[in-house]
């Protein structure tokens, strides 16, 4: 999440975020089978570079987001602008998504019926708490917000649609932790460790401390954790008929949103609506 004034956007500078966007996308492992299309991983992890706070990259800042050398990436983008997945921009000498891209989007977003189910339940609360409430999915090492409402409040957050938070030290993210199997769990705070030796202790810590709060209060919490001046509470649900995991956070700039107003106001009703969607998501 972002500050509430100037509308600076957290996803921009967080470490986390940044680090796990540089890693490689396809393990050793994945490369040894013999079925899996090493150039196409490669092509798709192109397209995955791009986060809602890039305008346009260049091949160097593709290289360096892949780890991959610069001569492959210009393979990789001159294939993909033929193909309509990213526009060429002369003036500038970089890349930006292309309308291709755009429509297997918009046709993800369509079939993700908890969104049109959510949302008007979504835009209760944020006006009731006078914040914002997003709904988002895991990928990676990071949530992706795929629907978003905000009160009519001028102190509300930037952040939207597509954008990313960092798994680890978000309430959204957390709260996807501790609902998700054990398996996966393990894995995912594995991966998330690697990214950062030194700082695991704290964000360990962190992360078990949210797991236990979900276990008491029904929502894991963070309190200026990730951005020192925004609380939020967030929820995990899984809708109807077993499919992904997904996550509502509701929170705001730290000065307007208590921790104490989030867990004994808003709480109740958060988790009342993450209760509703995994009733009624796969009904419709």
């Amino acid at each position: 999440m972002s500050d509430h004034q100037n509308d600076t956007t957290a996803e921009q500078d967080d470490p986390l975020i940044e680090e796990a966007a540089a890693q490689p996308g396809p393990t050793p492992k994945i490369k040894e089978d013999r079925h899996f299309v090493t150039a196409l991983a490669r092509g798709l992890e192109v397209l995955r570079c791009f986060r809602s706070s890039d305008k346009m990259l260049s091949n160097q800042e593709l290289a360096r987001r892949c780890n991959l050398p610069k001569s492959t990436i210009s393979r990789l983008t001159y294939t993909l602008t033929k193909l309509g997945f990213l526009d060429f921009v002369e003036e500038t000498g970089r890349y930006r998504l292309g309308s291709a891209t755009l429509s297997l989007g918009s046709t993800m977003l369509a079939r993700m019926d908890v969104r049109q189910v959510a949302r008007p339940l979504m835009q209760d609360l944020a006006d009731y708490s006078q914040a914002m409430v997003s709904l988002g999915t895991r990928d990676r090492l990071s949530m992706i917000y795929v629907e978003n409402c905000r009160s009519q409040s001028a102190l509300t957050l930037s952040l939207d649609v597509g954008s990313r938070i960092p798994l680890a030290t978000t309430a959204m993210g957390r709260a996807y932790l501790a609902a998700c199997s054990e398996t996966e769990r393990h894995d995912l705070m594995d991966r998330i460790r690697e990214l950062d030796e030194l700082a695991w202790p704290r964000i360990r810590h962190g992360i078990e401390t949210a797991m236990q709060q979900y276990r008491e209060l029904g929502v894991c919490c963070s309190f200026g954790e990730w951005q020192k001046d925004v609380n939020a509470i967030a929820i995990a649900f899984r809708p109807e008929g077993g499919r992904t995991l997904m996550a509502i956070n509701c929170g705001g700039p730290a000065f307007h949103l208590s921790p104490q107003y989030l867990l004994d106001e808003v709480r109740p009703r958060l988790v009342a609506l993450g209760a509703r969607l995994e009733r009624s998501a796969g009904q419709h």
